[in-house]
């Protein structure tokens, strides 16, 4: 096993001109592969939410922006220094999605740079480190952490965890409080990027044992000396242990529950995925950006050949630990790093993701590059065999990197590839059928949401993007169908309630629509659209029953100080609401400000319609809306 004495005296021999050439060679892959992503756009997957639809992030760094990451849970995580690279990417750059793409890929050279440092200062193995790193820099199952914007937090937790690694291999040649405490910062930033980070404590324990050979320091008491180095992680695990509470409390609502997916099939879906993502690391092929999860579809065969071949890698490891501990810490890390993500806690309904592999299989590469290297020792052409082979590899796995991203480059491209390599994906047809909605391609949307919601009833965005292409279409009754189901899926989603009141009014349901409008507001008391709905109602609808000026008031004052005063429609329902109420001339002053804003905005049309509503009032007669009634569309 090496020690760090052997580990800083191999790194001595390797002249250092020689591994900033590598770096640079390293850099210029990665780009090679990855480059192409400048020119590629945003995906409907997931981009929306962490960028471009977030106006938090789209509005740029600033105090408030900042704070708020830090105090608010993003897309169901809590990663601030993720959230705060998006705000400046946006800050800097706007919505250029290339631009965003370059700092995906910026990040993750200098991870791979890093790497190759980390490993070799640890191992004194130049190229062995220089392989391995390569293979991490263009591996095709890495392409979904590079190429995909949403994935920020992959490649930014990459890069603080190498920094961890050489900040800890400092710490461990001269330790310190002030280095320790280095390494706990560089943690809690890495965990502020991805808490997936937990496992960081573990794979730093596996370092000490292999290549740091802290476990031999006192062979005489070895027993000692793990609790000690045990007990030197603890402050780390603890960090780790927050962050763990902190991301189970954000992913509440992903989470799929015993309920929906019991724990049996989640075991053996882990088992068969451990196993999958090994055949992938091989042979990375028919690679997707979702997998769907095979619940309860699984073969026993497949199961107990997969839990098989884990139980014996594993034993392999623990038999050859003295010969081979390389290969102990190098599988270790691959099995330990992979447990947050490996779905025996079910967050979405993926079986497996490429994304899941980025760090984990840094162990493999290590166990596997190290094991071949001894087992060809007896080689009289050893280093030229390995050398060609090396190159053999890295270039293969650099063309199938370049071709996997290059169908990132639209969401058509992505999904319509993740439809040709998998089957029953609900997921990728739903994102198909946004696509077709975008274009009012509206029978193809349909036809592909349609699918998705067979496949996987419970899909819930599936049922609110098929009701909303049948209302484009025209079939209201139909759409009110899936609005209900998405509901009943997600009773707390204020926007379907907003589009479900607007499809019941469509259909003469004027009551009906109140009550959905009302629950909008009762979970969400901020809701201008809500408030703006139920004000116009409340003024214009021509039964009486249902008329309440003083409601409608309240309303109409509550959606105009909710919008900034920046909406000229708003204006006409708080016209409307004050006209029901007797108070003509407030209802005149505010149609003709609303007027104003619209002739300033550009809406001629609205700003012709409130100026007619102006003269409505003035004779003292309130606004009445017969379309809320006779199944036309309200405003």
């Amino acid at each position: 096993m090496h020690r760090i004495s052997q580990s800083t005296a191999l790194h001595r021999r390797n002249l250092p001109w020689v591994t900033a050439c590598i770096c640079v060679c390293l850099f210029v892959l990665t780009w090679v592969v990855f480059g192409q992503t400048l020119r590629h756009d945003f995906v409907n997957y997931d981009d929306p939410r962490y960028v471009y639809q977030n106006t938090r992030i789209t509005s740029g760094i600033d105090f408030a922006n900042v704070a708020w990451a830090f105090s608010h849970i993003h897309s169901e995580n809590w990663h601030p220094l993720t959230t705060i690279t998006h705000m400046l990417d946006c800050q800097l750059h706007g919505l250029n999605a290339g631009w965003h793409h370059f700092t995906n890929v910026l990040l993750h050279c200098l991870a791979v740079v890093l790497l190759l440092v980390a490993l070799e200062r640890m191992t004194g193995a130049l190229w062995r480190s220089a392989f391995v790193s390569a293979v991490f820099a263009v591996h095709p199952l890495h392409v979904e952490s590079v190429a995909w914007i949403a994935e920020r937090k992959d490649v930014l937790s990459a890069f603080f965890l190498m920094l961890t690694l050489l900040a800890y291999l400092h710490y461990t040649r001269a330790p310190s409080i002030g280095r320790y405490l280095t390494v706990a910062l560089v943690v809690v930033l890495g965990l502020m990027s991805k808490p997936m980070l937990v496992t960081l404590p573990f794979v730093l324990l596996l370092l000490d044992y292999w290549p740091l050979g802290r476990f031999e320091a006192h062979r005489s008491n070895i027993g000692r000396q793990v609790s000690q180095l045990i007990l030197e992680k603890i402050p780390l695990i603890a960090l780790s242990a927050v962050s763990s509470i902190v991301t189970f409390l954000a992913q509440r609502g992903a989470i799929g529950w015993t309920e929906q997916l019991p724990v049996s099939a989640r075991i053996s879906n882990a088992l068969v995925a451990y196993v999958i993502y090994i055949r992938q690391m091989f042979w990375p092929a028919r690679l997707a950006v979702f997998y769907p999860h095979p619940e309860n579809r699984l073969p026993v065969l497949e199961i107990s050949l997969a839990f098989i071949v884990l139980v014996g890698i594993t034993a392999a490891a623990f038999v050859f630990r003295k010969k081979a501990p390389y290969f102990m810490t190098g599988w270790l890390w691959y099995l330990g790093m992979l447990v947050p993500v490996i779905g025996l806690v079910q967050v979405g309904w993926q079986g497996h993701a490429d994304r899941y592999t980025y760090l984990p299989q840094i162990g493999l590469y290590i166990a596997v590059t190290w094991a071949v290297t001894d087992l060809t020792r007896p080689w009289r052409f050893q280093r030229m065999a390995l050398g060609v082979a090396a190159l053999i590899v890295v270039g293969a796995l650099s063309w199938r990197g370049w071709l996997q991203t290059s169908y990132w480059r639209d969401s058509e491209t992505l999904f319509t590839h993740a439809l040709a390599v998998t089957s029953n994906n609900d997921v990728a047809l739903n994102n198909l059928g946004i696509i077709f909605l975008e274009k009012g391609q509206l029978d193809d949307a349909i036809s592909k949401l349609q699918a998705a919601v067979d496949l996987r009833p419970e899909n819930a965005p599936a049922h609110d993007n098929l009701a909303k292409a049948l209302l484009k279409k025209g079939q209201v009754a139909e759409a009110m169908v899936h609005y209900r189901k998405f509901l009943e899926i997600e009773p707390e989603n204020v926007e379907a309630r907003n589009t479900l009141g607007t499809a019941l009014i469509q259909q003469g349901l004027v009551k009906e629509a109140i009550d959905q409008w009302q629950d909008a507001l009762a979970l969400q008391p901020d809701n201008g659209n809500a408030a703006s709905n139920l004000s116009w109602v409340f003024a214009t609808c021509p039964e009486d029953s249902i008329r309440d000026g003083a409601r409608a008031v309240e309303l109409g004052e509550k959606a105009l100080r909710i919008s900034g005063s920046k909406i000229p429609m708003i204006y006409r329902v708080l016209a409307a609401a004050y006209a029901e109420s007797g108070r003509f001339a407030d209802a005149i002053e505010m149609a003709q400000r609303g007027a104003e804003l619209a002739t300033t905005q550009g809406n001629p049309g609205l700003a012709a319609e409130l100026e007619s509503n102006v003269v409505l009032y003035r004779s003292g007669t309130p606004l009445r809306d017969p379309s809320i009634t006779n199944g036309s569309s309200s405003p």
